[in-house]
């Protein structure tokens, strides 16, 4: 039973000023000494004290006080072994609770199982034929169904196969939606998807001009061709020195290339693995993520200058560094997207550009109807956003007065433009502006302040001066929004680092990776699943002849000379045998890479390992899809659930060919 405690236990106390310094804290900046924003942001959510929100915690039966006076006097439950702290607190519901289930490693610390087990196995293994759902429902289920003594009656109309369909939402982390108070949007390559290569190519002739007209470089630049299939996500740019790589999950360099050409596995190894005293972390500054699909042409005119620096006849290119080359290309590029080069041509002659979407309008509304608030948050400016945006909300080119009206802004409780993502998530001093939508102008506002100034309500009252800002950061977003935590929040766009890995590591929103090329890749993969399947199991016999050899050298020791003969028979034919496995996995493997890409491979994989890219999919990426719309084909109630995860050890004993050796009872 709950009981009152009078004093607080050291523990409590404890814990207690813990809390207290965490909601002094910047997420962003550690214990840093640097003042606090006017405004303490949510922690996130897996954080120990999360539960202890900055602000108060929302529950029917009113608010929770975070003085220490108001928790001393609350009840708290003991038992007669540990002490479960705030156990009858407000209980709070999470997008992160999707089923009971999920928490059986709560239920044991609250009742724990006597030696592990409670009772007897709910698992049944005998007569597990029909006995309880007959019939009823598809063949797949129904030996589990039995085993587990379940009887339903809703599976008759279930389908018989499992339809996976490249419009799906796909989920690392679960995620209930009816939890989330606010979806947010990135534009470009999210809500705006674009026609390649016809996108591409604006910025890259554009920073063709400049480099040559504004920097000097050779008249032979205007002559170079884009080709975005060279590329794939998920590359790393060494700058330095002008490389282009593809590395696995432990950091390891699978593949590089510099400039169009390969490096050879030896020069690749002594670049990057082959030093003693220094691994390359791939995070220090010469190092660039391709985490959009924006940075295609900064590759191809990166590279592109490199063949022309190595193999061209240019003294004003030797003198320059790769690193300077690529300094300069970034910039112009950049230059393009602000001094119209781009913004002109798309908003002249959008339909080129510019992909329509019919579920983009109906998911916008559905999510607003449903109570969920929904805000655009993007990089662009103003003028680019009001241009693309009308035209994806009209699907047809608008004239001038249809423009300025922006009626495309009712489908968004707030829009920040300009954001400067990722600082937008990182950094609390950034200043907020509200835009006037009718000619893009700004004005000051005091942020924070003026909304607490404006006293009860003062996000709504705030926002009913204007819902259109640019720049601010995440504080100016969450008061807007009256988000209480960071879980609360579900944000949506392409760019793995700036949109997703910030968002979710800095602020603990629910993420929402959006992947254009995700079509193709499963397309590839289920027409190779005969093929990966080969591969998998010369994998699984490659390591049971490295086994079996193990016990062969094992038994052979002191056993006599005939004996000790034939083994060394056995292992020469195990090793010759292995050569030939090896052998026929070295071109399968190619096979199999090469019909995903013909330089890079599989987007998701490196060798036989996650890629850096997919292992930052699958760690940050709560969920992924193709497109943003696809959200739109789940309800609000929809609950997201994860696949379950295996280590090595596991894998092994779930095989069905596997026997389990338990060498501690022997």
């Amino acid at each position: 039973m709950a009981r009152s405690i009078p004093p607080l236990s050291s523990l409590t106390a404890a814990l207690l000023a813990t809390v207290s310094s965490s909601l002094t804290m910047n997420p962003s900046r550690g214990s840093s000494n640097l003042p606090s924003p006017p405004m303490t942001s949510s922690r996130s959510s897996n954080d120990g004290c999360a539960f202890l929100s900055a602000r108060t915690a929302r529950s029917s039966k009113g608010t929770l006080s975070l003085s220490s006076s108001s928790l001393s006097s609350r009840s708290f439950s003991l038992s007669s072994q540990s002490t479960r702290l705030f156990a009858t607190l407000p209980d709070e519901t999470s997008s992160y609770d999707i089923d009971t289930d999920e928490d059986a490693e709560q239920s044991l610390a609250e009742a724990p199982a006597a030696d592990g087990v409670d009772g007897e196995s709910i698992v049944d293994d005998d007569d597990v034929n029909g006995r309880v759902n007959g019939n009823a429902g598809p063949d797949r289920f129904s030996s589990v169904l039995d085993r587990m003594n379940l009887s339903l009656s809703s599976l008759e109309g279930l389908p018989s196969s499992r339809s996976v369909s490249s419009n799906d939402v796909f989920c690392n982390r679960e995620l209930r939606l009816d939890n989330i108070r606010a979806i947010g949007f990135d534009m470009d390559y999210t809500l705006a998807q674009y026609q390649q290569p016809a996108f591409d190519r604006l910025a890259f002739d554009g920073a063709k001009e400049k480099l040559v007209r504004s920097l000097g470089y050779p008249e032979e630049v205007l002559d170079f061709e884009y080709d975005h299939t060279f590329w794939v996500r998920g590359l790393i740019i060494d700058t330095q020195r002008g490389n282009f790589l593809k590395i696995d999950r432990h950091k390891y360099v699978r593949v590089a290339y510099h400039g169009f050409q390969p490096i050879s596995s030896t020069m690749r190894k002594y670049m990057y693995s082959r030093t003693f005293n220094k691994v390359p972390s791939f995070t220090e500054r010469s190092f660039v993520n391709m985490d959009t699909l924006f940075q295609h042409v900064d590759a191809h005119l990166f590279a592109s200058l490199i063949e022309l620096k190595d193999f061209g006849e240019h003294p004003s290119l030797d003198e320059k560094t790769y690193e300077e080359i690529y300094r300069q290309v970034r910039e112009c590029i950049d230059l393009c997207h602000r001094d119209g080069v781009i913004k002109d041509e798309v908003a002249r002659d959008p339909e080129k550009y510019l992909v329509l979407d019919d579920g983009l309008l109906p998911m916008l509304r559905g999510f607003r109807d449903a109570g969920v608030k929904v805000f655009l948050l993007t990089n662009s400016y103003w003028e680019y956003t009001s241009t693309a945006m009308n035209y994806l909300y009209h699907e047809t080119l608008v004239d001038d007065e249809t423009q300025k009206k922006n009626e495309w802004l009712e489908l968004f409780d707030l829009v920040v433009v300009g954001s400067c993502k990722p600082a937008y998530l990182t950094d609390p001093y950034l200043n907020l502006f509200r835009v006037v939508p009718e000619d893009g102008s700004l004005k000051n506002t005091d942020g924070l302040f003026e909304i607490e100034a404006l006293g009860e309500n003062g996000a709504a009252k705030f926002l009913e001066m204007g819902k259109t800002f640019q720049g601010g950061n995440w504080n100016h977003l969450q008061a807007m929004l009256d988000a209480q935590a960071g879980e609360e929040i579900l944000y949506v766009g392409d760019h793995l680092y700036a949109d997703v890995l910030r968002s979710k590591r800095a602020l603990g929103w629910r993420s929402c990776f959006i992947m254009p090329e995700l079509p193709e890749e499963m397309r590839i993969f289920r027409r190779q699943l005969e093929l990966r399947k080969s591969i998998v199991e010369l994998r699984k016999l490659r390591e049971e002849l490295g086994s079996y050899a193990d016990s062969l050298r094992r038994d052979s020791k002191g056993s006599a000379f005939g004996e000790g003969r034939n083994a060394e028979k056995k292992l020469e034919a195990i090793e010759e045998d292995d050569g030939l496995v090896k052998d026929k996995l070295t071109q399968a493997h190619r096979e199999y890479h090469s019909a995903f890409h013909p330089r890079w491979g599989q987007m998701f994989m490196a060798g036989y390992q996650d890629s850096r890219f997919g292992y930052f999919v699958k760690n940050y990426a709560c969920l992924y899809t193709s497109k943003a719309t696809n959200l739109g084909l789940a309800s609000t109630s929809r609950a997201f659930r994860t696949s379950g995860e295996l280590l090595p050890h596991d894998n092994l004993l779930s095989d069905q060919f596997s026997e389990f050796v338990d060498e501690e009872m022997e």
